[in-house]
């Protein structure tokens, strides 16, 4: 085997190494509730589907409830906006979608709020619903209660029926109540700066044609890091083309 040959597929196990870094695999879609972590019964998710749907009929915001097996050592906050944007919850057009996100294996809950709803579902009624509603269930053990006293409060604001909540949330957050959150994990940011520092390193004592194959595999992995894959599935509901930001609140039991 040539010396081009060598650098070039050490380069590309690098390209591998730094999109499995940055590449979370997501769940399919399979509906208004994607119960992957197994926290819901059948009846659960049934009253959750119908609670959803009527309010999408109503307002044409969509809101997704999802358990996750795991946030494969990425921080909620990451994993969140992320999986947003790869399922598209929210309509193209007004980029109003919002999900209610619960990763028990790492005891970390969040609401993640798409562009067009962060002025209505605000950080610091999230940041509310979850500390004063959510997560005193889950310490409680008791999941299912959590996640649909959660989406009760999350409809009612949606639907701007909280007017309550909302002087209440206000409340919270003047009295400087500290907020919950998960750190963001830095490994995936390390692991492709180390890939592509050893790949410049491979170019400069390849040279030649290897170092310009080196350097377009630099640039796919710069181009397609923040692409996502998914696991599969079919779905006879499917988002509406949103977007997010990073806009919501986290918070951990």
């Amino acid at each position: 085997m040539g010396r081009r040959a060598i650098f070039t597929a050490i380069a590309w196990v690098c390209l591998t190494v730094a999109g499995a870094a940055q590449t979370p695999v997501f769940p399919a879609l399979s509906g208004r509730v994607v119960d992957g972590a197994g926290l819901l019964g059948a009846a659960d998710r049934a009253s959750l589907t119908q609670t959803l749907a009527a309010l999408e009929a109503k307002t044409t915001d969509q809101l997704v409830v999802v358990t996750l097996k795991s946030l494969q050592g990425r921080s909620i906050e990451e994993y969140g906006y992320q999986l947003g944007r790869h399922w598209q919850i929210g309509q193209k057009d007004k980029n109003n979608g919002a999900l209610l996100i619960v990763a028990p294996a790492e005891r970390a809950v969040r609401i993640e709020v798409g562009y067009g709803l962060e002025g209505t579902l605000t950080d610091a009624i999230s940041r509310y619903i979850i500390e004063t509603t959510i997560l005193p269930r889950f310490k409680a053990g008791d999941y299912p209660d959590g996640i649909k006293r959660g989406v009760d409060d999350i409809v009612r604001v949606l639907a701007g029926e909280a007017e309550a909540l909302r002087r209440a949330a206000a409340q919270y957050a003047a009295s400087g109540m500290r907020p919950s959150g998960a750190d963001q994990p830095l490994w995936p940011a390390i692991a492709v700066g180390l890939a592509v520092v050893g790949l410049l390193i491979f170019c400069a004592v390849a040279g030649g044609a290897a170092c310009r194959d080196i350097l377009w595999i630099i640039f796919l992995m710069l181009r397609t890091g923040g692409g996502g894959s998914s696991s599969g599935g079919r779905t006879s509901w499917s988002g509406g083309g949103g977007s997010f930001g990073g806009g919501g609140s986290s918070g951990r039991w």
